[in-house]
């Protein structure tokens, strides 16, 4: 059932109001970004028809048994701790939002938006419709909420520095060192934080997902990975500056960036780690980069972004390609598995969900999954909210500049949070 949408804007905002009263829902929001590469503009996976909940052990394996059970439309994320089934690698840091490692539901109604319509895929259409046009529009208050950090300047300045002498060793070349900034005992209402997340900071991989009490409200500029047909995307971020105050100066601004020798060496390692994982999915021959140090500007960052491409083999399913690639490159480093060891040892917190990935499969096969960054997580249970957030360390790093990056990264959300 296909319904034209009089304010598409309203229309999303009571229909993630209704969906936040079920057990399971993610919403995915393009926040109208041009993208040659996206299915629709919004899409929202609503209540469990069924579902797979699991940790790491085997769990792209229940994955694609799943998949191979629903051929439809399936949702879910997968955490960035799946590395230790990828890998023979262990998590031990502190991990108080208590996401499962995998979730995945095939759901009782789904809700795709394009170019002002909206598909209503469901049992019960009129119904649906019904009950999204029944609710409230506004977007709720917001109770301010003061974040700690895990590090203070000094412990993270002495951090990198260690860092950096493993890189001067020849053990690591670049890595993502990441820190945690956290409330306890908060009580917020995340479907008006996730809104105003959105409208303070609007993304193209925007998401929110609920899973119980649990949630994600993510404001992702970063593509981990699409298919399209027999091709595979990439689009890993390495580099990042502020928005000038005036065209003149953001465009000055935005050319530094686009020439800044240290973010490109950031970003061209990253895209090599990238490209060497999907030559474990692609025909031989067919890995390129499609575009290198792209600029592209949201509102708080410009980011440099890049996009790899290659044609996935007849033999690899959509599943292990993503297995194949996980975690992205752009949250570990390189090499790969010592850099994900080393940030064990000297991050402080779990990253869970944080650096993993929010998408879906769709019926044709395909697949989309963003990069969980920029992104509030909540327990409602334990009243425990966390954001984290990182930058590349490399030889030529400065460690101020990569923590003032760090809270660049964090401004947004601590705006909706009232941290000016």
């Amino acid at each position: 059932m296909v319904k034209l949408l009089t304010d598409t804007g309203i229309f999303k905002q009571k229909a993630l109001r209704w969906a936040a009263t079920f057990d399971a829902v993610c919403y995915l929001d393009s926040n109208d970004f041009k993208d040659p590469y996206s299915k629709f503009d919004t899409l929202i996976a609503i209540g469990i028809k069924d579902e797979i909940t699991t940790t790491a052990g085997n769990a792209f394996g229940e994955l694609a048994a799943f998949r191979n059970k629903h051929k439809g439309w399936i949702t879910g994320y997968l955490s960035y701790d799946l590395k230790n089934e990828v890998e023979n690698l262990t998590s031990s840091n502190s991990d108080h939002i208590q996401f499962p490692d995998l979730h995945f539901f095939a759901p009782l109604h789904l809700i795709i938006v394009r170019d002002d319509e909206a598909e209503v895929i469901s049992d019960e259409p009129e119904q649906v419709l019904k009950a999204i046009e029944e609710q409230e529009a506004q977007t709720g208050s917001i109770e301010p909420a003061a974040l700690k950090q895990r590090f203070s300047k000094e412990q993270y300045l002495s951090a990198a520095a260690n860092i950096k002498e493993h890189i001067a060793r020849g053990d690591i070349y670049v890595t993502n060192f990441c820190q945690e900034f956290y409330a306890d005992e908060v009580n917020i209402d995340p479907v008006a934080v996730f809104l105003e997340l959105n409208r303070t900071s609007p993304k193209p991989f925007a998401a929110f997902y609920k899973l119980n009490n649990n949630y994600a409200l993510c404001a992702s500029p970063e593509r981990f990975m699409a298919k399209r047909g027999s091709t595979l995307i990439s689009q890993p971020i390495k580099g990042t500056a502020p928005r000038g105050d005036t065209f003149e100066e953001d465009e000055a601004i935005k050319l530094q960036l686009r020439n800044h020798a240290k973010e490109q060496q950031e970003n061209v390692m990253i895209v090599d780690l990238v490209r060497n994982d999907l030559t474990k999915s692609a025909k031989p021959g067919t890995v390129k980069t499609q575009e290198l140090f792209g600029i592209y500007s949201f509102m708080q960052v410009h980011q440099m972004i890049s996009t790899v491409v290659c044609e996935l083999r007849e033999d690899v399913s959509p599943v292990e390609a993503v297995r194949n690639t996980f975690p992205m490159g752009s949250m570990t480093g390189a090499p790969k598995i010592r850099a994900m060891q080393l940030m064990e040892q000297y991050e402080r917190s779990k990253r869970g969900l944080y650096s993993g990935a929010i998408g879906y499969f769709s019926p044709d096969d395909d697949f989309d999954f963003n990069v969980v960054i920029r992104s509030l997580l909540y327990n409602a249970d334990a009243r425990y909210l966390s954001f984290q957030a990182g930058s590349a360390i490399t030889y030529h790093a400065d460690a101020e500049q990569e923590y003032e990056e760090c809270l660049l990264k964090a401004s947004a959300v601590l705006e909706v949070l009232g941290n000016k």
